[in-house]
C-alpha cells in the first residue's frame, strides 16, 4: 500500500503527542502510524479507553504488543529491523469490545496541491469529486476518503458509530496551505452515518453534519451518510434530444407543473412519503395526460424542516431521504426523461438555516456566512446569508448547480430569491445595512457569483435552463453575460403575476377601473425571456388557492378561473402551474397533507381539469403560442382599450400566416352577440377553442359555425368577423381555407 513518507522521522515527540491528546495537532498523521528510525520502525497508535492493542504484519502474520506507559490512550511498539512495514491493528477495550482495522495514519493525502490551488481560487468545479464522504480504493484498500473545509479549526475528526462518536479516533490531518482536513479511514462504509467533530479556536467541541455529503439521515436525525453515487443511466436519447434543441429553446413550448414532492399524493399504507421511484410512475402519468412537459421541483436538497418546503436547506449536495436514497432520486429523473418529461429543481443559493448541525459559524468561525453582522442575516428569515466574497464559498455553490446537472442530469435549475442576492437594502431599514464601495445597494459579489454560476452552466452543460425567481426590475437578467447581463435563461415574471391577480380577484363590475393591469406586461414583455408563472407563492399564508381568488358564486369562480387560466396560456411566455390548481383544490398548499383528490367526485372539477388539459393541448399544438414567444413579432394587440367592457383581443403568430391566432378575451360576466372582432386578414375564421364549452362547465354559447370575414373598419383594421363573445370567457379563431 502507499504509505506516507517516513524516513528520518524521530520516533516519538511527546511535545507532539501532547499537541494530538489536546486537540491542536494540525497533522495527526505526522506522529501516528508507522515512522522509520534508523533500522527500526516504530508504530504509533492511539486509542483512548482501549486496553490492549496488538499489530499484525500482513506479510509475515507476527504479531507485536503495543505499548502505553506514558500518556493514556497512546500505545507504541518498536519493530526492530524493519524498514516496509505494513499492517493491521487489534484493539480491545476496557467494555470488551474489539476491533481490528488498517490504520488509516498509514496513508498519504489523497487530495493534491492542484486541487488544493484551485479550491482556494474558488475555480474547483469538480471540487464535490474530493470533499465530502467517497467510497475508494487506494493502493488496493477499499475505504472512504473524507474531507471538509474547516480553515479556523484547530482539530476536524471523522465520528460515528464506527468509533462510537468518539473524535479522538479519527483526527484528520489538515493539508498544507489549505483548510482542508482530510483522512482515508479503510473499511466498508456503505450507509454508515457520520459527522465532523470540531474543536474551535475557543476550545468549543461541537458536532456538525458534512457540507458535502451525498446523503443524510431522515429528519429529525441529520447525521451525514456515507453513500454511492454509482447509477446506470439509460437517458442518452433524452440528453442527444435536450441538446438538439439548445438553439431554437427560446421558441420550444415550455408548459411547467410545480410540485412539492411529498404532498403531491401520499401513500395509503401508513407510509408517510412514497420512494422516489414509486412517485415518479405515478407523477408522470398524470402530467402527461394533462399535458406538461416540464417538471418543477420545489427544494429536493435535504433540510431539516418540513414547514419550509426545503428553502432552507442544510445539506445541498443531498436529495432529501425523505424519499429515498440518492440513486433513487437518479431514477426519478431518468424515468422522467424516459417519459418525455424535463425535471427543473428549485436551488437555494441565497440563503441558509442556522440549525446548528448546518452550515452557520462551521468551525467556530463566521465560514459560509458573512463576518460583518450587517451583511449576516436576512432580517425577514431569520437565515444566513453567504458571504459571496469568499472563494470556498462561491466555489460550494457554483460548484452546487454544476454537480445537480452533473450527477443527477436535472434539466433546469430555478434560483429562488435572487432580489434578495442582489440588493444590500433587502428587507432592511435604513442603518441595517452596509453599503458597497460606490455607496450604492447593489451586492457587487452576489452579483459576480451570479454571473459565473451561469457563465460556467453555459460553458460545462449549455442545454440546462437557467432560471431566475426575481421579484424586482433589475436589468437584463436574461441577456448574456458577454453583453452585460447577468446570463440567466428565463426570468420568473412576478410582476405580471402580482397585476394579473390583483385584476382577476376583482368583481367584474370594477375591472374597468384596473384595465392597465391586464395590459401592462406587454410593455415590458420582451425585455427578458419571462415565465408566466401561478406559483405555490400565491396559494400560501392565506391567500387563498386559486379557485378561492375567483370572484362571484360558486360557477362564476369556474368561469373566472377559465377565462384565468386561457389569458396566461395565449399570453407570450413560458408557463408555469402549481400542483392542486389544475382541478381548481379549494385548500391552500399544506405541506403536511396530499393534495385534495376526493374533489374529482365533483364534476366541476372534472371539467375545470379537462379544460387544462385542452388548453395545454392547444399550447403545443399552436405554433404561434411559442415560435416568436420572445420576439415582438409574435404578438399584435387588436383590441386594448376596450376598459368600460374589459375585453382585450389580439393577435398571436409566426412568419407563415396560416398559424396566425387571434384571441378574445371577455372579462365581464355580459354576453355579447354578434360583436364586430378585427381580424389580420381576410377570410374564414373558425373558433377552435373556447372556454365557454359545455364540456368545460360553460354555458355552450361558443361559435359553432366558420365566420367569413367582412370588409369594415374595425379598431384600426379593414377586416372583421361577427361572433358571440360569451361572458367571462376566452375564444381563440384560426384562419382556415
Amino acid at each position: 500500500m502507499k504509505r506516507k513518507n517516513r524516513k528520518n522521522v524521530f520516533a516519538i515527540n511527546w511535545m507532539e503527542v501532547d499537541a494530538l491528546i489536546k486537540g491542536t495537532h494540525s497533522d495527526p498523521h505526522h506522529i501516528l502510524g508507522a515512522h522509520e528510525c534508523i533500522d527500526d520502525v516504530y508504530v504509533n497508535v492511539y486509542l483512548p479507553d482501549a486496553k490492549i492493542v496488538k499489530v499484525k504484519d500482513l506479510d509475515s502474520g507476527k504479531e507485536y504488543s503495543l505499548v502505553s506507559d506514558r500518556v493514556p490512550g497512546f500505545f507504541s511498539a518498536v519493530i526492530k529491523n524493519k524498514k516496509e512495514f505494513d499492517y493491521e491493528v487489534f484493539a480491545k477495550f476496557d467494555d470488551g469490545t474489539e476491533l481490528s482495522y488498517i490504520d488509516p495514519y498509514l496513508f498519504e493525502p489523497l487530495i493534491d496541491p492542484i486541487d488544493i490551488s484551485k479550491f482556494n481560487e474558488g475555480i474547483h468545479y469538480e471540487v464535490y469529486e474530493k470533499l465530502g464522504a467517497h467510497i475508494t480504493t487506494y493502493d488496493g484498500v477499499k475505504g472512504v476518503l473524507f474531507a471538509v473545509w474547516a480553515p479556523n479549526a484547530d482539530r476536524v475528526s471523522v465520528v460515528g458509530n464506527f468509533n462510537n462518536w468518539d473524535g479522538r479516533r479519527h483526527m484528520m490531518r489538515r493539508l498544507d496551505y489549505s483548510g482542508i482536513f482530510e483522512i482515508f479511514i479503510p473499511g466498508d462504509f456503505a450507509d454508515e452515518i457520520y459527522k465532523y467533530e470540531i474543536k474551535s479556536k475557543d476550545g468549543r467541541v461541537f458536532m456538525k453534519s458534512d457540507p458535502y455529503a451525498a446523503s443524510s439521515e431522515i429528519r429529525p436525525a441529520n447525521a451525514s451518510k456515507v453513500v454511492s453515487l454509482d447509477y446506470a443511466w439509460k437517458d442518452d436519447e433524452w440528453l442527444a434530444k435536450r441538446s438538439g434543441a439548445l438553439e431554437k429553446k427560446n421558441e420550444k413550448p415550455i408548459n411547467i407543473y410545480e410540485v412539492h414532492l411529498g404532498s403531491w399524493k401520499r401513500p395509503e399504507d401508513g407510509r408517510e412519503f412514497f420512494n422516489y421511484k414509486e412517485i415518479a410512475v405515478k407523477l408522470a402519468a398524470y402530467m402527461k395526460k394533462i399535458g406538461y412537459n416540464y417538471l418543477e421541483l420545489m427544494p429536493i436538497m435535504e433540510h431539516p424542516y418540513d414547514p419550509s418546503w426545503g428553502y432552507q436547506v442544510t445539506g445541498y449536495y443531498a436529495p432529501t431521504s425523505r424519499y429515498g436514497s440518492p440513486t433513487d432520486f437518479m431514477y426519478f429523473v431518468d424515468y422522467m426523461h424516459k417519459q418525455g418529461i424535463g425535471v427543473i429543481i428549485d436551488w437555494v443559493p441565497a440563503h441558509f438555516p442556522k440549525d446548528e448541525h448546518g452550515l452557520g459559524t462551521f468551525d467556530g468561525s463566521h465560514l459560509y456566512e458573512s463576518d460583518d453582522p450587517l451583511r449576516r442575516e436576512h432580517p425577514h428569515w431569520g437565515t444566513y446569508i453567504f458571504d459571496y466574497s469568499r472563494n470556498e464559498v462561491r466555489n460550494f455553490l457554483v460548484a452546487n448547480a454544476l454537480y445537480w446537472a452533473d450527477k443527477f442530469h436535472v434539466d433546469g435549475i430555478r434560483m429562488d430569491a435572487v432580489a434578495s442576492m442582489l440588493y444590500l437594502d433587502y428587507g432592511r431599514q435604513g442603518g441595517e445595512w452596509r453599503p458597497n464601495i460606490n455607496g450604492g445597494n447593489e451586492n457587487f459579489d452576489a452579483i459576480n457569483f451570479i454571473k459565473e454560476v451561469n457563465t460556467k452552466m453555459k460553458e460545462l452543460f449549455p442545454d440546462v435552463l437557467m432560471i431566475a425567481e426575481e421579484s424586482t426590475a433589475w436589468p437584463m437578467l436574461t441577456h448574456p453575460v458577454e453583453n452585460g447581463g447577468l446570463g440567466f435563461d428565463l426570468k420568473w415574471n412576478m410582476g405580471w403575476m402580482n397585476d394579473f391577480l390583483g385584476y382577476i380577484k376583482l368583481d367584474p363590475l370594477y375591472r374597468k377601473y384596473h384595465h392597465n393591469e391586464l395590459t401592462f406586461s406587454m410593455v415590458y414583455a420582451y425585455s427578458e425571456k419571462f415565465v408566466l408563472v401561478l406559483s405555490h407563492d400565491e396559494v400560501v399564508h392565506e391567500k387563498g388557492s386559486m379557485i378561492e381568488k375567483m370572484p362571484g358564486g360558486y360557477e362564476d369562480k369556474f368561469s373566472n378561473l377559465r377565462i384565468a387560466y386561457g389569458f396566461t396560456m395565449t399570453h407570450p411566455g413560458k408557463k408555469l402551474l402549481f400542483m392542486g390548481q389544475e382541478f381548481a383544490q379549494f385548500k391552500e398548499f399544506d405541506e403536511s397533507s396530499e393534495l385534495d383528490w376526493s374533489l374529482f367526485e365533483f364534476d366541476a372539477h372534472n371539467y375545470i381539469l379537462d379544460y387544462v388539459r385542452d388548453l395545454n393541448k392547444l399550447y403545443f399544438t399552436e405554433p404561434a403560442l411559442t415560435k416568436f414567444d420572445s420576439e415582438d413579432s409574435g404578438f399584435k394587440w387588436i383590441s386594448v382599450d376596450n376598459a368600460n367592457d374589459s375585453m382585450i383581443s389580439f393577435e398571436r403568430r409566426t412568419d407563415d400566416p396560416a398559424d396566425t391566432l387571434v384571441i378574445v378575451c371577455n372579462f365581464t360576466p355580459i354576453t355579447h352577440k354578434n360583436e364586430k372582432i378585427a381580424v389580420p386578414f381576410a377570410g374564414k375564421w373558425k373558433e377552435i377553442f373556447s372556454s365557454d364549452n359545455l364540456k368545460y362547465g360553460g354555458e355552450g354559447k361558443n361559435n359553432k359555425v366558420v365566420k367569413q370575414s367582412k370588409t369594415g373598419k374595425v379598431d384600426g383594421r379593414k377586416d372583421y368577423i361577427s361572433a358571440n363573445i360569451p361572458g367571462l370567457s376566452i375564444s381563440v379563431f384560426k384562419s382556415v381555407k
